[in-house]
């Protein structure tokens, strides 16, 4: 996807309209002065429209960084592969493209991290095949010295599966769509805190 079709995604107008504006903005032209001198040029978009082309242009260059530097990244640690490496570079949504990455961010060790060196992930993948009715009976296969009892191994493998949920993009895009229709945001006043000097700015919310 070039610039201009991701552009054209949100802003209703002619290709040729948002590459010549795209131009001007490239050569430090002002939203007001393209707006109002230009507009033989870019088939006369208004401020508005200018506006949200110079943004767009500014968040396609910053995904395509940011693609760069996740691509990258992956590759370092030898965990690219084809499927993956299309996937990113197809999406143009930075969203999305962090949920590709997330597997592979480096972070401080998990609690799933600890319960695979503990050899827990095979138990793990049993549980979510959910084939195996007698988990309990399961559980005793993967003690060790590390592993001392049936209710350690199942925590150890439900730390586990609770990662390969957090990091499932399907899973993700689902509760953010459930967010987006049904969240609701509230606020209340703290009464201990209402009369303190940094609260008075929120005054006129009480």
């Amino acid at each position: 996807m070039t610039n201009i079709q991701f552009i054209l995604k949100s802003v209703a107008t002619a290709a040729i309209n948002i590459q010549k504006t795209v131009q001007l903005l490239q050569e430090d032209c002002t939203i007001p002065f393209i707006s109002r001198y230009r507009k033989d040029t870019t088939g006369n978009l208004d401020e508005v429209q200018i506006e949200s082309i110079s943004k767009l242009q500014k968040e396609f260059e910053f995904i395509v960084k940011r693609k760069e530097a996740i691509l990258k990244s992956i590759n370092e640690q030898n965990a690219l592969t084809a499927e993956l490496d299309k996937k990113i570079q197809g999406s143009f949504d930075l969203q999305e493209l962090e949920d590709f990455y997330l597997p592979y961010k480096k972070k401080k060790k998990t609690k799933a991290d600890m319960a695979r060196e503990k050899g827990l992930e095979p138990l793990a993948k049993i549980i979510m095949a959910q084939n195996n009715d007698d988990v309990d009976f399961m559980s005793t296969q993967y003690l060790n010295d590390d592993v001392l009892n049936e209710e350690a191994a199942l925590q150890g493998a439900r730390d586990i599966i609770s990662e390969w949920i957090n990091e499932n993009i399907y899973v993700r895009k689902q509760l953010r769509r459930l967010y987006e229709r049904k969240a609701t945001i509230t606020t209340k006043v703290v009464k201990t805190k209402k009369d303190e000097e940094s609260a008075q700015k929120f005054n006129q919310y009480f």
